[in-house]
């Protein structure tokens, strides 16, 4: 799939279940910083995340559903990633920068960073909550 149909589909929340994968997530993230500054493209995923699982029926629960910390973390790495790089946009479209960032489709990830009580804290659910192994790397 194409990077503004994907991008189009997410938002309209038509995007196929079947699509809504890790790497799915990864994309749909990587396009909101292609397009937004950091804060604003938090912003607005964690409202878009929210409406597609609405529109799912995804349940919310301890486990499951959505969750600030996972999202605003992965996004941050992700950020940090790109400006490791030194290029506003590093790959042609997010396919190539999953492929280029294979770090970043790793679904544990965030294990590095937290351990499961503090990820899976009632608070993570809601707010950020800084991880408490290792600080996440820091970016400009």
């Amino acid at each position: 799939m194409q990077d503004k149909e994907l991008y189009d589909q997410f938002c309209d929340c038509t995007l196929p279940a079947e699509e809504w994968t890790h790497r799915g997530h990864v994309k749909v993230a990587y396009l909101h910083l292609c397009r937004f500054p950091f804060d604003e493209a938090m912003d607005k995923l964690r409202e878009r995340i929210k409406k597609y699982n609405a529109s799912r029926n995804v349940p919310e629960g301890p486990l499951e559903g959505y969750n600030e910390t996972t999202t605003y973390a992965f996004l941050h790495i992700m950020k940090s990633t790109i400006n490791a790089y030194g290029e506003k946009l590093p790959t042609a479209d997010a396919d190539s920068f999953c492929d280029t960032h294979t770090h970043l489709l790793n679904k544990h990830l965030l294990r590095i960073f937290y351990s499961p009580e503090q990820r899976l804290h009632p608070d993570a659910k809601t707010k950020f909550v800084e991880p408490d192994l290792t600080p996440l790397p820091k970016f400009k």
